[in-house]
């Protein structure tokens, strides 16, 4: 049976639209598996505010589920093989779980599935075979974790048929942490797997064991909106970029006695940066370290002002314009050393910074891994339509998300 359009209405904005997306995944997944039987899911994307690249150094961030999501229709085989077929993609996931070491590393969407497969099993837990067909808005390869929104997806469909949902948000997201890591050998932290199944606007610490806290931040009352531009290159090909950051901010922390940056502090590190210099060899290095100390007190400034019932967006707007200049100046993810003439991300904030610097209001930044993907402006209502179609015309209609902060995470739709 379908989700009603009542229970979708708690999920989405537009409950028609909705309805007609399930009914075409309920199609696909007949047509696929020849079968009636099915249950269905829904994994929302993320939105980063605030703490770009300070979660895998034991950092804090500011981050929200989105309305774009990757949806499910899924149900049991008869036997121990999984197979996923993506409406998006040409690929298709198909495995014997007792066949799971044969499958290689760095084979996509294969590889991903199988390494989380064996996470599970190995933490006690049960897996089956299963058939899911998945159909997704979340733009690929634009920072806003399509990767984990499929992630959270396959490990609610395991938890929801197989565990009596036991595993908790904390357990997914580490499951889809450690096949990132070991099977598709992308070294990423732990934020996007979170934030996209706790839903709606939520503070993280991932100094120890991850913490998180729903807070009070919603755009939309605010009269503001999030506007994602997809640059038009994605960063797929840019993991050894992306594997850069973690691995440059933790050969500061080992010089300073450490192993995460977390560990010790932004005076130390002012203290000892000119052994530093000498040390390392590496300012890029150093500068990212200033970054992760100085994002991490952003958060924190911001999780005290939403606590403020006296909270304004001018204030909001202000710590999201410093963490993005930041990210630029510093953290220096904005475009990649060795390909100059390819900056998509610094073009699109240079051409959003023209549209605020006239109408005096919001602010942009780019979002998510960087070195390429999307920008992410924040606008009042009103400037929202000229801004996207000015946008429109250097990235193409189809690049320009008008998008909120989701109040729902992963679940099974019941």
């Amino acid at each position: 049976m379908l989700p009603s359009k009542k229970a979708l209405e708690k999920i989405y904005e537009d409950a028609d639209s909705a309805v007609f997306r399930f009914k075409k995944l309920s199609e696909n997944f007949k047509k696929a598996f020849n079968s009636e039987q099915m249950e269905f899911f829904t994994s929302p994307g993320r939105a980063e505010i605030i703490g770009n690249h300070t979660d895998h150094n034991g950092g804090k961030v500011i981050a929200g589920s989105i309305s774009l999501d990757t949806i499910g229709a899924a149900f049991p085989s008869q036997d121990d093989t999984i197979q996923i077929i993506s409406e998006r993609f040409d690929e298709v996931v198909k495995f014997k779980i007792s066949e799971i070491d044969k499958v290689p590393k760095r084979h996509g969407s294969l590889s991903l599935v199988a390494g989380m497969v064996k996470s599970i099993k190995d933490l006690g837990y049960k897996v089956n075979g299963f058939n899911l067909f998945t159909s997704s808005t979340v733009i690929a390869g634009a920072g806003l974790s399509s990767s984990a929104s499929f992630e959270m997806l396959v490990c609610s469909v395991i938890n929801y048929f197989f565990n009596e949902n036991t595993l908790d948000i904390i357990q997914c997201a580490k499951i889809g942490q450690k096949a990132e890591n070991e099977y598709w050998c992308k070294a990423s932290g732990l934020m996007d797997q979170v934030a996209c199944s706790v839903g709606g606007a939520i503070k993280l610490d991932f100094n120890g064991d991850v913490k998180y806290e729903k807070i009070n931040l919603d755009f939309d009352k605010l009269n503001y909106s999030i506007i994602i531009v997809n640059t038009g290159k994605g960063h797929a090909d840019l993991s050894s970029e992306y594997s850069s950051i973690p691995f440059e901010m933790k050969s500061v922390a080992k010089k300073l006695g450490y192993d995460l940056l977390c560990e010790t502090s932004l005076e130390e590190l002012v203290k000892k940066t000119p052994e530093l210099i000498k040390l390392l060899k590496n300012d890029r290095a150093l500068l990212r370290a200033y970054h992760f100390y100085n994002e991490n007190q952003r958060v924190e400034e911001m999780g005290k002002l939403l606590e403020s019932e006296t909270a304004n967006i001018k204030e909001i707007i202000k710590l999201i314009d410093e963490s993005g200049r930041s990210s630029f100046e510093f953290l220096q993810n904005c475009y990649v050393d060795s390909q100059p003439n390819e900056q998509k991300i610094s073009l699109c904030l240079a051409l959003s910074l023209q549209f605020i610097k006239k109408i005096g209001k919001g602010v942009c930044r780019v979002h998510g891994g960087g070195f390429a993907g999307a920008i992410m402006t924040i606008l009042p209502k009103e400037a929202v339509s000229d801004y996207v179609k000015f946008m429109e015309r250097f990235v193409g209609k189809e690049n320009v998300y008008l998008m909120n902060i989701r109040k729902t995470g992963t679940v099974h739709i019941s």
